[in-house]
């Protein structure tokens, strides 16, 4: 399985207990829509490999579970999936209402500034902590872009297009030269 099918849940942070419990950090946006998970997939050596819940709890900070996976019922099983990341299918990521987006569905979509100035297609979302920014494939070259909701004045879902306002000057970063 190829992990482009599934996108990042969150990583196992450590044991807990000695009956093979671990903890989930959650890496999410809201740690609540996961409580009633079924199964996720580790990366194990390079390859998803699927985990049953028996039970899991979301604890009171948020972004952390208690997991207990069927077949995982000692302390050593546990520390074997320690720090091994954490993915679900994309098709299991929660519903979004209006125009909110996953940041992999912007890949792909046609960038325009407010006045109709094409400047690129979307290539990915680089995910740096506080600051994602819009990787945008333009004619001469890369640009980024904080994605910022102050900066997005429009999102075409259907047509794959998104109007962006950046802030005065950033544009000038790359018409320059």
């Amino acid at each position: 399985m190829n992990t482009d099918d599934f996108y990042y849940l969150g990583y196992i942070a450590k044991t807990f207990g000695f009956e093979g419990q671990v903890v989930l950090a959650l890496e999410v946006d809201s740690p609540t829509d996961y409580k009633e998970l079924e199964s996720v997939f580790i990366l194990m050596e390079g390859k998803l490999v699927p985990f049953f819940v028996h039970k899991i709890t979301i604890r009171a900070k948020g972004k952390e579970a208690v997991v207990d996976f069927i077949d995982v019922d000692t302390i050593e099983k546990a520390r074997r999936i320690c720090g091994a990341r954490v993915y679900l299918p994309l098709k299991k990521l929660p519903d979004l209402e209006d125009n909110a987006f996953y940041y992999h569905e912007l890949e792909g979509f046609r960038v325009f500034m407010t006045n109709g100035v094409f400047l690129g297609t979307v290539i990915e979302i680089l995910e740096y902590p506080g600051n994602p920014l819009f990787s945008i494939k333009g004619e001469k070259g890369e640009i980024l872009i904080p994605l910022h909701d102050d900066f997005i004045q429009d999102l075409d879902k259907e047509n794959k297009k998104i109007w962006l306002d950046p802030p005065e000057g950033l544009m000038d970063l790359f018409t320059e030269g």
